[in-house]
């Protein structure tokens, strides 16, 4: 049985789910779901779970993520990408040009200069900021319907302001022609969206603006440098052979579940009486669990098999999250 954890490098045009849709028929089954979506325009980090390993979703998206950035500034979009149509322009003001051409100049000269106004405001306030809109277009649920679903619908989604955090924004480069950009790289929490950035940088700089790309370089404990290319997956193979070879390729990737878990969470060891009391769904002993975790983490038999995600009560037993079952990859 396939399972285990692959760290795809999503190629700019294709949606996550096509991403699981060729993996499900490369890899030869149907069990195969992925941790954090990336728009369609966005490249980079994609973890994909496949087979026991989608058990682990739910704690493989909780981490916080690393993104490289372009803004348009000036032009805004309905979706807030470049995949939108545009909806406003408003040309930045002399400042605001003055500044991106020194950040221009400072950088071909490889003297970064301190970061000039109205730019610092800017990024201080979003530094600051604990609270974002989600952009309409996007998967937030709206009373059970996607917020895009009804923007297409030509309704606008009344989207509230959910609790995020901007852990780090460093402006990496700007140009002024042949269009006014800002380039960036920042630390967010779960369910940050970097459009949404955007939308509220450029509006506090006083104009209006929008992605031109966005690549995710990490994704919690899973980084760019791990990731596999899905160049040539895209096309169905010539032949059986190509196709073995194609399924080879991706299954020799794979992280199993103890490398993946041990990448990305902390862990415990169950000794035979633990593992008995997990595989039944039962509380676990204090004494049956090593360094016990309040917060969720694997926990592993004394040979490392992965058998089950849980947490540790205030009594110091263990709670149940999520059993797996033993595996043979």
């Amino acid at each position: 049985m396939v399972a285990g954890v692959l760290i795809v490098d999503k190629p700019k045009g294709p949606t996550s789910h096509d991403v699981v849709a060729v993996l499900r028929r490369t890899l030869r089954t149907r069990q195969v779901g992925h941790a954090g979506t990336l728009d369609p325009m966005a490249t980079g980090v994609l973890v994909v779970a496949v087979g026991e390993a989608t058990k682990l979703v739910p704690w493989l998206t909780t981490d916080d993520k690393s993104y490289e950035a372009t803004v348009r500034l000036g032009v805004g979009t309905s979706t807030l990408d470049a995949d939108g149509q545009e909806t406003s322009r408003i040309p930045i003001s002399h400042d605001l040009a003055q500044a991106l051409r020194a950040i221009e100049v400072g950088a071909q000269h490889a003297a970064p200069l301190p970061l000039p106004e109205p730019l610092r405001t800017a990024i201080d306030s979003e530094r600051a900021r604990t609270e974002q809109i989600p952009p309409i277009f996007s998967a937030v649920r709206i009373g059970g319907e996607r917020a895009h679903k009804l923007a297409r619908r030509g309704q606008v989604p009344d989207l509230a302001p959910r609790p995020v955090g901007l852990r780090r924004i460093d402006v990496m480069g700007a140009s002024l022609d042949p269009e006014p950009e800002l380039r960036l790289t920042v630390d967010v929490t779960k369910g940050y969206f970097v459009r949404s950035l955007a939308r509220d940088l450029a509006e506090a700089l006083g104009t209006t603006g929008h992605l031109t790309s966005l690549r995710r370089t990490r994704s919690g404990a899973f980084s760019i440098n791990d990731a596999i290319a899905l160049d040539g997956i895209w096309e169905r193979p010539a032949s059986d052979a190509d196709r073995d070879a194609q399924q080879a390729l991706f299954s020799s990737r794979l992280l199993s579940l103890e490398c993946a878990v041990a990448i990305a969470m902390p862990t415990s060891t169950l000794n035979a009486d633990g593992v008995r009391a997990a595989r039944f769904g039962q509380r676990v002993h204090p004494s049956d669990l090593s360094s016990p975790h309040a917060r969720p983490s694997a926990w592993l038999d004394e040979d490392g098999m992965l058998i089950a995600v849980g947490r540790a009560s205030e009594d110091g037993s263990g709670q149940v999250l999520r059993g797996f079952r033993p595996l043979s990859i």
